[in-house]
């Protein structure tokens, strides 16, 4: 059944929550739905249907969850419910969102692209038979993405193989399924070839790309590829190179495969950058976490990674008050955040998050010392960044344009190699010092960097 010739197309509204790997999933619904010819939007006002996708992963985010699905039911009343949430369990055994609202029209989990469109054929019938290489937007085999046009997420795998205790992933999202390799560099061309300048790689884990299918040979333009980080990392810089792109790394846990992979950032064919998420330095705490890597060897790696690499900027995520956590623990913590000289540090107060493993671990602390650790974190954190930043005062620095003020006349806000989007700092550009310099968004410009401002850099372009 489709819609009369003549009709208006029917409007889905959108609404995507969580993580960029949550986006990605966004991204492949809202391409498949635009290239079926219906309309989509942002708000869920004058949409035949809404679509939400969740996230599950902390209380926070399921209870932003809850309450955008119960917003979309009030003002729209036809809400069909995809992402991390969807897979999770209720108190009475049967789907927490059906527990919680029972009028929803249909529920899936995460990376579920045909379900949703199933259920969207059932509730809102089919605008046309179209062909499906007249995709709208720039990116073609890409799709639609919901970034800025001039960065986009990259998604190499779904899934996790690790059983951290803290973390309910895997039980939303299942173990590791890596992309076929030909089809991501596939993806990776259109994005550059659609006017993306900096590719953001992502997955649960991109260390472990291509374990769960042994590292096979793949294929792409006609050459073999394996199925593995060190390969694809240099086959997406090969790509890149042309269109004069960055290529950042999200999710890298440090394991011995990923040494490799720095002299290859020494050369700067890809982003001298790393997201390791370590999460502790303590090796009990560690066990506890039951994380795949040990904290002392964690210091040595990243040491000699930057006697290999000295631009290397490292940026990570911590918990602190995990139960069970002393404060010598804790203070091996701190001790670690100052050794390593962490770039960019994240921190969590641990939060039990309903069906972790974690929650049956003795010694819950209470909340306030939680906070208050998580407090005294971020202050040791920010002292190592700001000392890290006060260096780079003096030095020329490639910052990518994300904000421009009459043509960069007023000045503008970019990023450096150091800087990944809505995680890290910013460099505020000044007006420039010549009258005819001017930059537009997704514009690289050089910058001498003459000052900082909190977590951000302030630079002059040249």
């Amino acid at each position: 059944m489709t819609t009369p010739a003549g009709a208006a197309a029917p409007r889905v509204g959108f609404v995507s929550l969580g993580c960029p790997k949550a986006l990605t999933d966004s991204e492949l619904i809202l391409t498949q739905l635009s290239a079926e010819g219906y309309q989509t939007s942002k708000t869920f006002e004058g949409a035949d249907l809404v679509i939400v996708n969740t996230c599950g992963f902390i209380d926070d985010a399921v209870r932003e969850s809850l309450d955008t699905i119960g917003e979309a039911l009030a003002e729209n009343g036809k809400v069909i419910v995809t992402g991390c949430l969807g897979a999770k369990a209720g108190k009475d055994g049967g789907n927490l969102i059906q527990e919680v609202h029972p009028s929803v029209l249909a529920v899936t989990g995460p990376h579920a692209t045909q379900e949703v469109m199933n259920a969207v054929h059932t509730h809102l019938p089919k605008p046309h038979d179209p062909f499906i290489d007249l995709v709208p937007g720039a990116f073609g085999e890409a799709g639609i993405k919901l970034t800025p046009r001039h960065y986009a997420y990259l998604k190499i795998s779904e899934g996790c193989n690790h059983r951290c205790t803290f973390c309910i992933i895997p039980s939303m999202r299942g173990d590791l399924v890596s992309r076929p390799v030909g089809d991501v560099l596939k993806e990776a061309r259109a994005l550059f070839e659609g006017g993306v300048k900096e590719l953001l790689v992502i997955s649960q884990d991109t260390s472990a790309y291509g374990v769960d299918v042994k590292y096979r040979t793949g294929f792409w333009d006609g050459k073999p590829v394996k199925t593995r980080m060190l390969e694809l990392v240099q086959t997406l810089a090969e790509i890149a190179e042309p269109y004069g792109a960055w290529v950042r790394l999200h999710y890298v846990y440090p394991y011995p495969s990923v040494d490799e992979i720095i002299p290859f950032m020494a050369t700067g064919r890809v982003l001298p950058y790393l997201d390791v998420p370590f999460q502790h330095s303590h090796p009990d705490v560690l066990k506890r976490m039951k994380r795949p890597a040990n904290g002392e060897k964690n210091l040595e790696r990243l040491q000699r990674w930057r006697e290999i690499c000295p631009d290397l900027v490292i940026r990570s995520t911590f918990i602190a008050g995990f139960p069970g956590e002393t404060e010598q623990e804790f203070e091996h913590l701190l001790q670690f955040l100052r050794e390593a000289q962490i770039d960019r540090a994240g921190c969590f107060a641990y939060s039990p998050v309903e069906g972790a493993a974690a929650n049956e671990i003795p010694g819950m602390l209470p909340e306030e010392v939680r906070e208050e650790r998580r407090a005294r974190f971020m202050a040791v954190a920010e002292e190592v960044s700001t000392a890290r930043l006060q260096k780079r005062v003096g030095q020329t620095m490639q910052v990518l344009v994300d904000k421009s003020v009459g043509l960069g006349k007023k000045g503008g806000v970019g990023r450096s190699y150091a800087d990944a989007p809505e995680i890290d700092g910013l460099v505020h550009l000044l007006p420039p010092e010549k009258a005819s310099k001017t930059y537009k968004v997704g514009d690289f410009v050089k910058a001498r960097i003459v000052g900082t401002q909190g977590h951000d850099l302030v630079g002059q372009p040249v």
